[in-house]
This record gives structure tokens, sequence and C-alpha cells, in this order.
């Protein structure tokens, strides 16, 4: 059978036959895979000691949990068993550390058990794993991509190491792909692939291999197939045939987009659109046009961008734009920003969409940060002058002697809490850094501030 028709041939998926055979075929996670680590120990088939450390892996979708455990198996030696929450129940946990006792009271074998999605076990069901290991039957690899603290119980926490993966990166998922194109397991070299199709399977991947695996698989089909084109005619541009000149068809750009069902956005995310969309999404928030600033966001979205930058730009301009008018902004914001780091994407684009709404309908003040930004400017002038007496710490020797703290006055005494007194230095006396704007709740804060400005001049 040629390459082309075992592609087409309904074979085991891509992302399966890409799987890496040993840790060194692992892409990312390099924080994990350090000299020493508990991974390269239950993967070492000559270790001296067992290193039979139970371990859960816990991280987004595709990011290789499935691939450790696999890789761990196979370089070491050990006898693995895998079982999905999703459809194992208590009984099969207890046959499968029954035959581990077996195998190594019999032939000296250990077992690795995989359970993938752990965080769908009730609180019996994992207590069921409990004794196996607690003593040594099984090593223990769960995976899961919900948080373990809340998802997986206490006994078999403290009982394992909690191993944190991260998304894969932009150049992992490169190097997944180049690598998936040209290897026997993937397409053995049936296609080519241009180079906006690469940049478009990373970027719709999003730090999940697995999808772009699926997305280059399904590309690949409609590139043999020759129906990128909506006339029926295969006429890719020259780029394109240069490049699979040498052997099968190349993948474009459009037949990502065919694969995929999705447009492809231009969006470059080290790139001028990277900055283009973000600067149109501040924007449109600080013009209090929620509509645009949703569109943008889900621009940002589709794109693969990072959801943590966008949170990251939420608490800028709840800061920056909504200020004191609406104190409850960054409150928001920064609740986003926890949220996406908590729960991840998709859910992610939720509460990042809640905030945005929010920030971008509610009252809105710069005040402060114009006030900051004039003071850091005087100062870095000169203009600071030196700290008045009765302001002085009064509390360490001598200080009384040198006149510091004299003639303080304590708020406290006085009826509403302020008592006429100078705080700025001489030099710049009656200087005015904040003026809140009639908006919101600054509206509030300016009317106060007005009588406290007048009660501190009055000395």
């Amino acid at each position: 059978m040629s390459s082309s028709a075992s592609l087409m041939s309904g074979q085991t998926p891509l992302a399966v036959r890409m799987r890496p055979v040993s840790l060194d075929e692992v892409a990312g996670q390099k924080h994990l895979l350090r000299a020493g680590s508990p991974i390269l120990a239950l993967a070492d088939p000559d270790a001296t000691s067992p290193g039979a450390v139970s371990i859960i892996l816990w991280g987004p979708p595709g990011t290789g949990k499935t691939t450790l455990a696999q890789a761990i198996a196979r370089s070491s030696g050990r006898r693995f068993v895998e079982l999905s929450a999703i459809t194992a129940g208590v009984k099969d946990v207890r046959e499968v550390m029954q035959e581990a006792v077996t195998q190594r009271d019999l032939y000296g074998q250990t077992t690795i058990l995989f359970l993938d999605e752990i965080h769908r076990f009730t609180k019996a069901q994992q207590d069921a794993l409990l004794p196996g290991v607690e003593n040594g039957w099984v090593i223990l690899i769960a995976a899961t991509t919900e948080n373990p603290s809340f998802s997986v119980i206490s006994p078999l926490l403290s009982r394992s190491l909690l191993l944190t993966l991260q998304p894969l990166t932009d150049d992992d998922i490169g190097e997944l792909v180049d690598r998936a194109v040209g290897d026997a397991r993937g397409l053995h070299g049936a296609v080519a692939l241009s180079d906006a199709a690469r940049a478009a399977l990373v970027r719709l991947a999003s730090g999940d291999a697995r999808r772009a695996l699926t997305g280059l698989e399904a590309a690949a089909a409609v590139a043999l197939s020759g129906t990128s084109d909506e006339d029926g005619d295969d006429d890719r541009d020259e780029d394109a045939e240069d490049a699979g000149a040498a052997g099968g068809p190349t993948i474009t750009d459009d037949d990502v987009a065919q694969a995929v069902d999705r447009a492809l956005l231009r969006y470059d995310r080290q790139g001028d659109e990277h900055y283009d969309v973000i600067s149109a999404f501040i924007k449109s928030i600080r013009g209090s046009d929620p509509d645009a600033a949703l569109h943008y966001l889900a621009r940002m979205i589709e794109a693969g961008e990072d959801p943590r930058f966008i949170a990251r730009r939420l608490v800028i301009s709840a800061a920056e734009d909504i200020g004191l008018a609406d104190p409850q902004g960054l409150v928001i914001a920064t609740a986003a920003a926890d949220a996406v780091a908590f729960i991840g994407m998709p859910e992610g684009r939720i509460p990042l969409a809640e905030a945005t709404v929010y920030l971008a309908t509610t009252a809105k003040s710069n005040a402060a940060y114009v006030g900051i930004d004039a003071a850091i400017a005087d100062v870095r002038a000169g203009g600071f002058g030196r700290v008045p007496l009765h302001l002085r710490d009064a509390h360490y020797a001598g200080a009384k002697r040198l006149g510091h703290g004299k003639g303080y006055r304590y708020p406290h005494d006085a009826e509403h809490g302020v008592l006429p007194q100078q705080y700025l230095p001489d030099e710049l006396d009656g200087r005015r850094y904040y003026n809140p704007k009639p908006l919101g709740a600054e509206r509030d804060i300016a009317a106060r501030l007005e009588r406290i400005r007048r009660i501190l001049g009055d000395r």
C-alpha cells in the first residue's frame, strides 16, 4: 500500500502513532526531565533503587501526560497497565492490584498503573488505590486536567508526588509537527508542509500536541485528495509546488483551513498583529465599547493568544483606565486573571469576557494613573525636599532631641479624622497630583477630598 493510500485508510490516528517511545523524544516539560528527577528515576532500567514513587501528572490537555507515562514504562521495562477513570471501576482496580502482586512475587516484575482522568474517580474508587500505592504493589501514574487539591483525596496526594505539566510552546509544537511529517511512524514524507501551513497548525494548536497532529493529519488528507480549491482545480501556489516537488503534494494554509473547518486568522503572537489587536482591545475598553472589546478578545482567543497575557492587560486597564471611578474594576480583573490560571482554557474565556464587559461598561478615570506619573516626574526632576520635622520618626534614640515628631497632630483625635497640618515638603506645599473626575465612585471621592483639602490648608 502506498504512503498516500495508507494515510487515507483509517489507520491508527497520527497523534497515537507519533507518541514518543522514549523520554528523549518527549517535547517540552524540560523542568520535569532534568537529571535526578522522579520521572527519570522511574524510567531508568539500571537504577540501583527501584525509584518506586507514585506520581500525579497535572496539566492541560495535550501536554503529554499519557505520553510521559508510556515513555516511562517503555524505558524502564516495567509492566504497564492502563486504565481510564471513565470506564474503570473498583473491581478493575482490585484486579490490577492482585495481578501486580502475582507478577511481583512470581517474576519480580514491578507494575506501573497509569490511570487517566483520575479526577473522574469517586472517593470510594480512589480509596481502592490506596493499599496498592502504600504497599508498593504498583507504581501509580495518575493524570488529571483538574486541580488535584480538589479532585484527588488527601491520603492519595500524600503518598504521591505532584508534578505540574506546562502548555507546550510554539517551538515544541513545531518540532512535533516537523517530526510527524518525515517520521516513518507518521506521514513518512508523503506530503511536504509549507511555512504558512506549519504556522497555522502551531497557532491553532494553542499548546496542545494532540490538536496539532490531528490537524496535520486532516490537512494532509485534503492535500492528497487535491480538493482544497473550491473550483476543484489544484492550482497551488508556486512555492508550495516547489516545496513538494521532491515528493508528494505540499500542505498549504488553505488545506489547514479546510481540514479544521475554521478561518485562519492573520495573527502572529510575536508580530505586528499581536500588538495591533491587543491595542484595539484596550482602546475599545477605554472607549466603553463592549461589542468591539469582545470582538478583539475573540480574535485573540481563536488565534491561540496566551490567556495570561490577556488577563494581565485587563488588570492594567482596570488600574489605568477605570481607576477609582469604580474600584471594583481592579478586583474583577484580578479575579479573572486568577480564574484563568486556575481553570485554564477554553473555560477561561468566560471570566475573561466577564471582566472585559464590566471594564468596558463601567465609569472610567485615569486620575490615579496621571497622579502617580506627575509625582514621579517631580521626584525625578529633584523636587522632593526634606520630610517636615513633625512627620519624621520620633522613636529612635536622639530623634526627639533633633525635633523629630515635634508638633505632629494625631488625626484620630479630631472629630472627623482630619486636622490642619502640612504633609508635603515645603518645596512642594500646595502641589496637587490627584485630581478626581466627577465620574462614578470618584464623584464622591472628589467631594470628600475638597472638604479634606480645605481643612488641611486651614493652618
